[in-house]
C-alpha cells in the first residue's frame, strides 16, 4: 500500500489528549499527570518516516557477488551458420551432452547475464535533520488512537493515548506480573491478536507486531516481558524509527514509562 505524505495537518490528537497526559499505575488507575514534550505535537510525515526506515534497514543488507567463472567452465563453442540451428555455444564431441547449448545466458547452467556485484552501494543515506524529523513524527504517531487503530492494533475502548505509566513498570520481574499489568492497561487483547497471527513462512515462524514498551531502565522489565510474542522493550535512548514504525507504518501501540517521557523531553529531538 502506498501512503502519501500529509504535510498539512497534525495527527488528529486533539480529541484524545492535551499538553498534559494522565499517568497510570500498574493496576491501570490514574496516579497523576505529566506534561507532554513538544515532540508529541509533531506533524505526520509519512514520506520522511518511510525514507528513514529504509535507510536504517539498508545498513543490514549484505553485499552479494558471483564467481567470475560461474557458468563458463565448459568447452561449448558455436557451430556457426548453415546448420539450421541457432548460433548459441554448443558442446561438441560425441558424448551424451553433444550439441546441447551452454555458456550463454538463457541456457541450462549458463552464465548470468547481469550478476550482482560486490561493488554495488547498498547503504542509503539520509541527512540528520530528516532523520530527527522522522523520529519525532513516529513518536507523535504513538499518541494518536486513530493511527494506532489503523495499524490493526487492538486495545480497550476509551483508552487515551499516549499510554504513560509510572516507573513501577520498570521493576516488573515476573511474567505473571507483566501479564496482569498488560491486562490492566487494556492492551492484552493485542497480545492475543499476535498469538493468533502465528504462521509458518519460508520455513520460519512469523507473527504480527505487538506493543512496544519504552522505558528509562529496561534491564529488569525486559526479562519479564520476553515471553510475550510481538512485545518489544527498548530503552528511551535507543529509540529508532524502525521500532516505532515497523514496515514504515507509524502508529505502533506504545507504552511509555514516566522516566522515558522525561528522557525524550531532555533529548530535545
Amino acid at each position: 500500500m502506498t501512503y502519501l505524505p500529509n504535510r498539512g495537518s497534525k495527527l488528529g490528537m486533539s480529541d484524545n489528549r492535551s499538553r498534559v497526559a494522565r499517568v497510570l499505575d500498574l493496576e491501570g488507575n490514574s496516579s497523576g499527570e505529566i506534561p507532554l514534550p513538544a515532540v508529541f505535537e509533531t506533524r505526520l510525515r509519512l514520506d520522511i518516516i518511510r525514507k528513514a526506515s529504509f535507510a536504517q534497514q539498508s545498513h543490514r543488507f549484505q553485499p552479494q557477488g558471483r564467481d567470475l567463472m560461474a557458468g563458463k567452465r565448459t568447452t561449448a563453442e558455436s557451430f556457426g551458420v548453415g546448420r539450421g540451428i541457432s548460433r548459441v555455444p554448443r558442446v561438441g564431441g560425441h558424448g551424451p551432452l553433444s550439441g546441447s547449448a551452454a555458456f550463454a545466458p538463457g541456457t541450462v547452467g549458463g552464465r548470468s547475464a547481469f550478476p550482482p556485484v560486490t561493488g554495488k552501494r547498498l547503504v542509503k543515506q539520509i541527512n540528520r535533520n530528516e532523520r530527527r524529523l522522522a523520529l519525532r513524527s513516529a513518536i507523535a504517531a504513538t499518541g494518536s488512537d486513530e493511527m494506532v487503530r489503523k495499524r490493526g492494533h487492538k486495545f480497550a475502548e476509551g483508552r487515551r493515548f499516549p499510554i504513560i505509566v509510572n516507573d513501577e513498570v520498570e521493576k516488573l520481574s515476573k511474567s505473571t506480573e507483566a501479564k496482569r499489568f498488560l491486562s490492566s492497561v487494556g492492551v492484552w487483547e493485542d497480545i492475543v491478536r499476535v498469538r493468533k497471527s502465528r504462521r509458518i513462512k519460508a520455513g520460519r515462524r512469523v507473527h504480527a507486531v505487538g506493543p512496544l514498551m519504552v522505558l528509562g531502565d529496561d534491564k529488569t522489565a525486559r526479562m519479564a516481558l520476553r515471553n510475550f510474542e510481538g512485545v518489544n522493550v527498548v530503552n528511551a535512548d535507543d529509540l529508532s524509527v524502525e521500532m516505532l514504525a515497523p514496515g514504515t507504518l507509524p502508529g505502533r501501540l506504545t507504552i511509555w514509562s514516566e522516566s522515558a517521557v522525561k528522557r525524550v523531553a531532555e533529548r530535545n529531538l
